[in-house]
């Protein structure tokens, strides 16, 4: 049975083994994802042929994602690689130390003392740490410890309610982007962008780079969710990455922040990946616990085009396993999701006419009750379009561009397939698509299929033909 969300698998120690990395493609894989803090260029692009090799063994388009590291807020070194910090001590974060120890330790964000004041709130390794500050003299923050804990090495650090000024793009992103675009990878990740201007910067450095890759804004600050509707319009797509998001606006505030965010997302002809924590008892169990199994179910009713898998794949016991039960998960909760179409097309738009075609694709597939969609492509943005109503009809995207299907690997419901195109009429350019259908096992003899395509033929945004057809009835034969 087909799956219509896709999922993202990280890369590390536990799955850059190419036997791995190959069953984690037939468990059901769909995008890789490369992290950038970790690692050096050629290990990336080591990983990134290795990725390629295992899908085209497979016979499976999977597309790369390059995951910026973004600034680092995090505290520097200790001594003895950690501290334990008690209830009501007071410590201190010095830009200027070295090793810390028990009493302080340093900042590899130099300008933190410049973003907080007294009374800020600092949340150390993801939350697990709150320190209260007192007050801030040169170098030092002084703080009074309200929770404590062992605090190790290099520990990320948020502050309550945002306002960090660090840049989204630092030196090592935009070396990172240029080495990206040198692999092709689909997807680029943006770590903490807080405005539209941060991911404009980053398509104008991919696109300088000679890169073609979409680009994907983490929603994790405060800034960004304030910012949110200008931040997905200069986007091709968001990560609800709920892990910083929830040190910054507080863990009960994620799950309406990722429905409206996903809404949005869709509305906007944007794509939507939910991340962090999905499976994250499976790093060292072969089973997820319920609460993830309903955490993945929800993301997948909210309309998610993806969910991804961060150290579960990266560093977890079971890569393929993790991979394997996520899959059976958006299956089950793909059958019971709701098909709405009628009233969504209510508040639907048209102004371009590839567009409407793609809508009365959808709109005539579900009524008509089609066997699916074949949506005859260049870019992939016909595809997209299709995708972001559930109609209940699957969508083929076919292509005469390699790059373009392994960007169609992310969209939800989108199956993309690979076409050679002959020079031909656009009658035989439709036969053409109805053979590679039937030889795939989707469509037999008899079946109904939606067709679309644009004339003249390998033009982007062309798309203005839409075209019913019952397979084995037309009668013209490829020349």
């Amino acid at each position: 049975m087909s799956r219509d969300t896709k999922i993202v698998a990280t890369l590390g120690p536990a799955s850059s083994n190419a036997e791995v990395l190959e069953r984690m493609i037939r468990a059901g894989v769909n995008v890789v994802r490369l992290n950038f803090s970790h690692g050096k260029p050629e290990e990336h692009i080591g990983r990134a042929q290795l990725v390629r090799e295992a899908a085209a063994r497979v016979g499976r388009p999977v597309g790369i994602l390059a995951d910026l590291q973004g600034p680092k807020i995090r505290v520097g070194k200790f001594a003895e690689g950690k501290s334990w910090l008690e209830n009501g001590s007071r410590f201190i974060l010095d830009a200027n130390c070295e090793l810390g120890n028990s009493e302080r330790v340093g900042l590899d964000y130099k300008d933190l003392t410049r973003d907080v004041s007294s009374g800020s709130v600092l949340l150390l390794d993801d939350g697990r740490i709150v320190l209260d500050v007192e007050r801030v003299a040169g170098s030092e923050i002084f703080t009074i410890v309200r929770h404590g804990g062992a605090l190790s090495d290099n520990k990320g650090i948020n502050r309550q309610g945002g306002g960090l000024s660090a840049p989204a793009l630092t030196a090592k992103d935009m070396e990172d982007i240029r080495t990206a675009a040198a692999m092709e990878v689909d997807f680029v990740a943006v770590s903490f962008p807080k405005s539209a201007a941060d991911m404009y910067m980053a398509k104008q450095l991919i696109h300088a780079a000679g890169g073609r890759a979409h680009t994907i804004a983490k929603i994790e600050r405060v800034e960004a969710v304030a910012a949110l509707e200008e931040i997905i319009g200069a986007s091709d797509g968001i990560m609800v990455a709920r892990g910083d998001l929830a040190v910054e606006v507080g863990d009960a505030a994620v799950p309406a922040l990722q429905k409206r965010m996903i809404r949005l997302a869709r509305e906007k002809n944007r794509l939507a990946i939910t991340a962090t924590q999905m499976m994250e008892s499976m790093i060292n169990s072969p089973t997820p616990t319920r609460a993830e199994v309903s955490d993945v179910a929800n993301a997948v009713l909210d309309g998610t085009d993806a969910v991804m898998l961060s150290a579960e794949t990266a560093s977890g016991r079971y890569p393929v396993e993790t991979v394997e039960a996520m899959s059976r998960i958006c299956l089950e909760a793909e059958k019971s999701a709701e098909v709405t179409l009628d009233s969504e097309f209510l508040n639907q738009v048209f102004t371009r006419i590839d567009q409407t075609i793609s809508l009365a694709a959808i709109w005539t597939a579900h009524h008509l009750k089609v066997k699916a969609i074949a949506a005859l492509t260049e870019s992939g943005a016909t595809a997209l379009w299709m995708s972001r109503l559930n109609c209940g009809v699957p969508v083929y995207a076919l292509t005469p561009r390699p790059e373009a299907v392994t960007k169609m690997s992310l969209y939800r419901a989108v199956f993309p397939l690979f076409m050679t195109q002959r020079p031909a009429t656009r009658d035989e350019l439709l036969y053409d698509a109805e053979r590679l259908l039937m030889n795939e096992g989707i469509v037999g003899k008899g079946d109904f299929i939606v067709l679309s395509a644009g004339e003249p033929m390998g033009t982007s945004g062309g798309t203005n033909t839409l075209k019913i057809v019952r397979v084995g009835d037309q009668q013209y034969a490829p020349g």
